[in-house]
Parts: C-alpha cells; sequence; structure tokens
C-alpha cells in the first residue's frame, strides 16, 4: 500500500498580488505606528526642544541681525525635516526586528516578488513620517507661520518625498543588519552629519567655502531648502533678512530652481529603492 501524495500548489507571482502585498505591508506599518504612542511622543521630544529651547537660546544673539523674524520661523522648516527624517528611519529599522523574530522570512518566502516588500515598506515609512511631521505642522502658528492651505499643501508634498527618499535610505541600510544595535549605530553616524550639513539649524548664506561644498553635496540639502522657500515664500521680511536666511542652494553662483531640488530627491530617492530592491533580493 503507497502513501498517497499531497500536492501544495503555489499560486503564480502576479502584479495583482504584488499590488496586495505592498498595500498589507503599508497597512502594517500604519497599523505598528497607531499602536505605539510612545514612539510617537519620543520622535516629537527632540525637534521640539530644538526649536522651542535651542531656537529660543539662539534668537536672542542673532536679533539684531535679522530685525523682524523669529529665529524659530527659520529653524521651522527645519525641525520639519527632523521629525520627518527620524521617524522614516526608524520604520526603515523595523525590518531588523522583522528579522528578529522571524517575521521577515515568512514575508520573503510568500509568492511576491521581494520588490513588491520594499516599495510597500518605504511607502508605509513615508506615510508614518509625513503623519507625525503633520504634529509639528500644527505648531505653525507658534513659530509666525501661517496657516496658509496652499503652504500646508506644499509642504506635506515636500515632506511626503523626503520621507519616502530616506525610507528608502534606511531600507537599503536595514537589508543587510542583523540586530538593531547595529542599525541605529550606522543610522546615527549616516543621518546626523547630513542633518546638520543640511542647512536645517543654520542659514546657508556666508559659509566657508568648504563648508558650502559639503552642503551642496549633501542629498538632505536639497530636502530641506524647498520646505524653507516655501515657508518664506508666505512670509513678509525685509529682503537683505530673507537674503541671509533664504539664500537657496547656489552651484557656482547658480541658484537652483525649487522644482530641480525637488527632482533631485524624486531622483535620489528612486535610485536607492532600487539599490534596496536589489539588496533585499539578495537576502537570505
Amino acid at each position: 500500500m503507497t502513501a498517497e501524495v499531497v500536492r501544495v500548489s503555489v499560486p503564480p507571482m502576479s502584479g495583482s498580488h504584488d499590488v496586495r502585498a505592498i498595500k498589507v505591508v503599508l497597512h502594517r506599518e500604519l497599523l505598528r505606528f497607531v499602536n505605539d504612542r510612545t514612539r510617537m511622543v519620543s520622535m516629537l521630544i527632540q525637534p521640539v526642544l530644538w526649536l522651542f529651547v535651542m531656537g529660543t537660546g539662539l534668537g536672542t544673539l542673532v536679533r539684531g541681525v535679522i530685525p523682524g523674524v523669529d529665529y524659530r520661523t527659520f529653524m521651522y522648516p527645519g525641525m520639519i525635516s527632523m521629525t520627518v527624517i527620524m521617524t522614516a528611519m526608524f520604520s526603515a529599522g523595523s525590518i531588523v526586528w522583522d528579522r528578529e523574530f522571524g517575521f521577515l522570512r515568512e514575508m520573503l518566502v510568500a509568492p511576491v516578488g521581494r520588490g513588491s516588500i520594499v516599495v510597500g515598506k518605504c511607502l508605509g515609512g513615508a506615510v508614518v513620517a509625513t503623519a507625525q511631521g503633520v504634529i509639528i505642522l500644527a505648531m505653525a502658528g507658534l513659530v509666525g507661520v501661517p496657516y496658509e492651505p496652499g503652504l500646508i499643501v506644499t509642504l506635506l508634498g515636500e515632506m511626503f518625498l523626503a520621507a519616502f527618499t530616506i525610507t528608502a535610505f534606511g531600507v537599503l541600510l536595514a537589508a543587510r543588519m542583523r540586530n538593531m544595535q547595529s542599525f541605529f549605530g550606522v543610522m546615527q553616524m549616516a543621518i546626523m552629519p547630513m542633518m546638520f550639513l543640511s542647512g536645517a539649524m543654520f542659514p546657508l548664506a556666508n559659509l566657508p567655502s568648504w563648508l558650502h561644498v559639503l552642503t551642496t553635496v549633501n542629498p538632505l540639502t536639497y530636502a530641506v531648502d524647498p520646505m524653507r522657500q516655501a515657508v518664506f515664500g508666505h512670509l513678509d521680511v525685509p529682503d537683505q533678512v530673507g537674503a541671509i536666511l533664504n539664500p537657496g542652494v547656489t552651484w557656482f553662483g547658480w541658484q537652483l530652481p525649487v522644482i530641480m531640488e525637488l527632482g533631485l530627491v524624486a531622483v535620489v530617492g528612486a535610485g536607492l529603492l532600487g539599490v534596496a530592491v536589489t539588496q533585499f533580493s539578495r537576502t537570505e
């Protein structure tokens, strides 16, 4: 008597399955964010301290140089960027948690393209980081930024683009990481210098040549500057003050238009996403 062979059929990969996988991963990221209130609060502490404590302290030093403008108004776009970037990186880092607890292996054996998992992760991280940034966006009136619908919509779009790019970068880092300690160490080493060199906390005007070069090769500069351009475009400030606080990004004396800066961020994000998909495909 021979034993019966039970056949197990695995559905073939298809575009509809990939789309569903993207939705599932995105939904999981949203649930994780909503249910983790401690994370929501902790991600807000640092930018709020920088904005209202450090911004107020520095404002007393430069009050005579920028008359009529609160220095916290200048720092506000940078603090939005900081909130979005840190939240996006932590969202990407959850891949390492999934690997440690075995959930990542379950996703990898599913009959879907691994690229769809990465795309869902990046979209989920971008949505979560943008939602976190909305909380800082709601504080605009406290630092003299008007609640104008056009400005709010512009900042939301720029926040999402920056968050998607940073999440793709984080997924790229996390693809080969085996524990959270290594990920956080590499994350701090990569993100903090980029954050400080982005112009989030100091103006880009009249910098030493070596520092100007570092800011122009820093991808985060092109994510922070459009937000600042949008904010200052809705403020009434003297021209000389605007030239100090909002000079824009220049290449060899030519100021880049905002649309080109956003295009650079999008190109970098697409490139990082492609490399992350490649790295993720090699993950065992």
